[in-house]
């Protein structure tokens, strides 16, 4: 049996038998070199690990996870909750579209689809069950449009596709994500009305029982979090700062907002704050670390390049593999977390976007908006299981709204590959090279 196929096989019955993503691809990537090189070259695992995460822009992503954080706890969810149901008022879906709009707008924040939807969830959850919605529909609905965080900038897993494929321009990716993000949440948007109208669930039910906000108080209490985005975005463009400097400004302007505006936050609350984002910081490191043992055995075996070429083989016509790339992401998206399936497919998949002449930016934005619908789609759901714990529900209760809102989706999906210039038309206007 070849080295490529002991290594693939080794990987796919680590990941049967429980053993975590991180610790898969390295002990895979160890007996591709054990099987395939020379057991000598097992000392080069070392030098590999570090080689993967020693790279500047991967500073950004514990310090856009600690502004998730930071923002979280601030309470900026609920004053960003109060300021739409003042702008939306009582109506039929009301609080639907409250639970969508903050959901995209604390994911132009934090980045991270589990995090946006922890804060939402926290807020939404109550109110929307006391206005009558079924808690699955809530859960499911705030899981999924807290997937809109990893193509609305800042995205963790836009800023890892960045360093993965190379030559891609960090400032284009986030430009590109930012119209398939926000037309992702009006499909998520057009179902949940509908079905708010069909079932006579009223929103517009103050969160905390009290009168309606009204707007001018409530846009006061939400401006800070309503220029977040506005700054980060603000100064990439204008060139003011980095990717990775805007990391930066996000996080001392967080603490400035959580300490002196809100007073949520104590200084004390910061250093335990600094430890969460650590520690989750720490996971994704670590799977990136691990990932480039993979990686390198891969590319010296050249087992990537033989399932490229295979892929390629399959067809010559550029739609079809495009669409089996698209359903081989998404049930890959149902089981695993968007770092991982960068880090083990994007080795593969360069050649093959490489063949065709897809634009990489595009590609990226594709692949982004799959994994998406992945964070919702059982039976991993990564979104949906935070939401569903809060919700104190079942995961199989939430399966028939997680297929509605997977078409939603998909159809937002389908929109982006056949119309390229919904993802490439602002990085183009802002002259970003794409």
């Amino acid at each position: 049996m070849s080295p490529d196929l002991w290594m693939i096989l080794a990987f796919a019955g680590l990941l049967i038998a429980g053993v975590p993503v991180a610790f898969s691809l390295a002990l895979a990537g160890a007996v591709g070199i054990v099987s395939g090189l020379s057991p000598d070259m097992l000392a080069t695992l070392g030098t590999n690990t570090y080689n993967s995460i020693a790279k500047y822009p991967l500073i950004a992503i514990p310090l856009f996870i600690m502004t998730g954080l930071i923002f979280e706890r601030a309470g900026v969810a609920l004053r960003l909750v109060r300021f739409a149901q003042a702008l939306i008022g009582p109506r039929h879906g009301g609080l639907a579209l409250v639970a969508v709009l903050v959901c995209m707008i604390m994911g132009g924040m934090s980045g991270s689809g589990p995090a946006d939807a922890a804060a939402v969830a926290m807020v939404m959850l109550p109110s929307m069950t006391k206005a009558g919605y079924p808690r699955p529909f809530s859960a499911t609905l705030i899981a999924a449009s807290a997937s809109t965080a990893i193509l609305i900038p800042p995205s963790v897993a836009l800023i890892l596709y960045s360093i993965v494929v190379p030559g891609v321009d960090l400032r284009a990716l986030f430009a590109a994500g930012l119209f398939p993000g926000i037309l992702a949440g009006l499909a998520l948007l057009v179902p949940a009305l509908l079905v708010s109208k069909r079932y006579g669930w009223e929103g517009g039910a103050p969160v905390e029982g009290a009168e309606p906000p009204k707007v001018g108080e409530s846009f006061k209490q939400a401006l800070p979090a309503l220029f977040a985005p506005v700054l980060i975005l603000g100064g990439l463009r204008s060139g003011l700062f980095t990717p990775t400097e805007a990391a930066v400004v996000a996080v001392a302007y967080g603490a400035l907002v959580g300490l002196f505006l809100t007073r949520e936050i104590r200084l004390r609350d910061l250093w335990t704050l600094l430890g969460e984002a650590a520690v989750i910081s720490g996971v994704v490191m670590l799977i990136i670390a691990l990932a480039g043992i993979f990686a390198w055995a891969g590319t010296m075996l050249g087992t990537f390049r033989h399932l490229a070429e295979w892929i390629i083989g399959l067809s010559d016509s550029g739609v079809l593999l495009l669409i089996l790339i698209m359903l081989a992401v998404l049930v890959a998206g149902m089981l695993l977390d968007a770092i991982s399936i960068y880090l083990i497919m994007m080795p593969i998949l360069i050649p093959v976007m490489q063949h065709f002449g897809w634009n990489p930016v595009w590609f990226g934005i594709l692949l982004a908006m799959n994994i998406a619908i992945g964070q919702f789609t059982p039976p991993v759901a990564v979104n949906l299981m935070v939401t569903t714990e809060i919700a104190k529900i079942r995961l199989e209760q939430t399966v028939g709204w997680a297929l509605l809102f997977v078409l939603a989706m998909a159809s937002a999906l389908a929109l982006v590959a056949i119309f390229p210039q919904i993802a490439l038309w602002l990085p183009g206007v802002l002259g970003y090279n794409v």
